[in-house]
């Protein structure tokens, strides 16, 4: 009962949010700001409370049950998003000021979050397909925010592909309900008689729809046309809850409801480590390509999400593990980069890497944020961005196969692909001449946006420091131990 009123909460809030919208706004950036506070408290508490009890809210049959229950996994990617959420909204408040609909706007924000906290709370594949669409259709209005041809054009594309891939992933489940398969467990098992031809094909379908909120190729192009949306939705739902909704999706088919010894060293392990690293390499030289700064980094958010579904395509513990530690250091690090991105978009307007010019010595505070969390995506140590992104080349090349090797040559090449697209917004911002700016000079954001990005880099350097720990809590996980 505690994971539903948790999850219902931010539902109640949300409604709450949007009956104060004719009220002053201070009032209802309080009340948007408090909710969010509010809801991550009550996550924080049901993560570390310990065992919580299985909730079953309805069943259309024996095989398909509607029910919660927070694990260790479900701890990881709603713990993460416990976090940003809040940092998230305030940011917000100020990134706002300027927007239209903001009440329908932190409503639907709210909303989501109960989406996610449903999703991670999935007890079993029927749970998990239904929250997965759940959460799509409460970021279809946030995508749709400003309403114009552009955004239009973005959400009819964010639901006509998610929808899509999500129903191969009914498919999958469908299929798996007549192998006996679809509650998660830590050590399913394939009954003898199972036509196992059958079983591979419904495994790449599960990998192939779970996996479009990943963008995983050739299911990518959705991504970095969302970015049309108000920064706070592209940093959070697009970074972080929807795009890590995908690869939590894969975690919990694979290492929770399927036999992985009936997928190890076959050709759907292939193909799923064909895409996984033929998206690292593809994405990344898109992002160098592109000159439009939130979609340089919506590409680079496609090529690190393939990061962590190779690891996980590796099918051991090991990569499960490092596959789960990039998605927790790439939130926190690809939020911050895109809020440095809308923080440039408000105080000067420019939208380009080009115009970044010279801005790092006008907006020091803003690029030093930037330049902190791009060191980590280049995977510099001591941040934590070396560290998963170690423990996944390490992983490639400790399993022994051909294709995992290549793999991880893919994420050698992809790194130094990430130097070349982060630098070329550093390196010009602190030592190039600044463009004209007109009658007033840019300088950095007001105080909201100052401290959820001084926050968010201290999270990140916190990161760094107990990322050892942070293995170890994953290791464990991808063991089977109880964590």
């Amino acid at each position: 009962m505690q994971l539903l009123i948790c999850a219902l909460l931010p539902v109640a809030l949300g409604g709450f949010v949007m009956l104060l919208r004719r009220a002053k706004r201070g009032l209802r950036m309080a009340a948007a700001l408090l909710s969010a506070l509010t809801v991550s408290a009550c996550v924080a508490y049901l993560i570390f409370a310990g065992g919580v009890e299985r909730t079953e809210l309805f069943r259309l049959s024996e095989r398909f049950v509607f029910a919660l229950r927070l694990d260790g996994a479900g701890k990881v990617y709603i713990g993460l998003a416990a976090a940003l959420w809040p940092l998230s909204v305030l940011y917000a408040i100020e990134y706002m000021r300027h927007e239209k609909r903001e009440g329908n706007f932190f409503s639907w924000y709210l909303l989501s979050y109960g989406a996610a906290i449903l999703l991670s709370a999935s007890d079993n594949l029927f749970t998990l397909y239904v929250s997965y669409e759940l959460l799509t259709l409460c970021t279809v209005p946030l995508v749709w925010h400003e309403q114009d041809d552009a955004s239009t054009k973005a959400a009819f594309q964010y639901m006509l592909y998610l929808i899509g891939g999500a129903a191969l992933g009914f498919m999958a489940m469908l299929g798996l309900s007549g192998f006996g398969l679809g509650e998660f467990h830590e050590n399913p098992v394939l009954p003898g008689n199972a036509d196992i031809a059958w079983f591979r094909a419904l495994c790449l379908l599960g990998f192939l729809g779970f996996g479009v909120k990943a963008a995983v190729l050739p299911l990518s192009r959705w991504l970095p046309t969302a970015s049309v949306a108000p920064t706070p939705v592209t940093a959070l739902l697009h970074a972080v809850a929807v795009v890590n909704a995908g690869v939590f999706a894969v975690t919990r088919f694979f290492y929770y409801t399927v036999p992985l010894d009936a997928v190890r060293g076959t050709w759907v392990q292939t193909v799923m480590l064909i895409l996984s690293a033929a998206t690292v390499v593809y994405a990344a030289v898109m992002a160098v390509r592109e000159q439009h700064l939130k979609r340089r980094l919506a590409w680079s958010t496609v090529s690190n999400l393939s990061y962590m579904l190779f690891g996980l395509s590796l099918l051991t513990g090991r990569g499960m593990a490092a596959g789960l530690s990039h998605m927790v250091f790439h939130g926190l690090m690809k939020i911050i980069l895109f809020f440095c991105s809308g923080a440039v978009l408000t105080q000067t307007g420019r939208t380009r890497a080009r115009q970044a010019h010279g801005l790092g010595r006008q907006m020091p505070f803003t690029f030093g944020a930037f330049t902190i969390a791009g060191l980590s995506l280049m995977g510099v140590p001591p941040l934590p961005g070396f560290v998963s992104k170690y423990a996944l080349v390490t992983a490639a090349f400790e399993q022994g196969d051909a294709w995992a090797f290549v793999g991880g040559v893919a994420l050698l090449i992809s790194a130094v692909l990430t130097c070349i697209y982060i630098f070329t917004v550093v390196f010009p911002a602190f030592f190039l001449r600044p463009e004209p700016a007109g009658e007033t000079l840019p300088r950095d954001p007001g105080p909201c946006m100052k401290i959820s990005l001084a926050l968010l880099c201290l999270l990140l350097i916190a990161a760094g420091v107990f990322a050892g720990r942070v293995m170890d809590y994953l290791t464990v996980l991808a063991e089977g131990g109880i964590v």
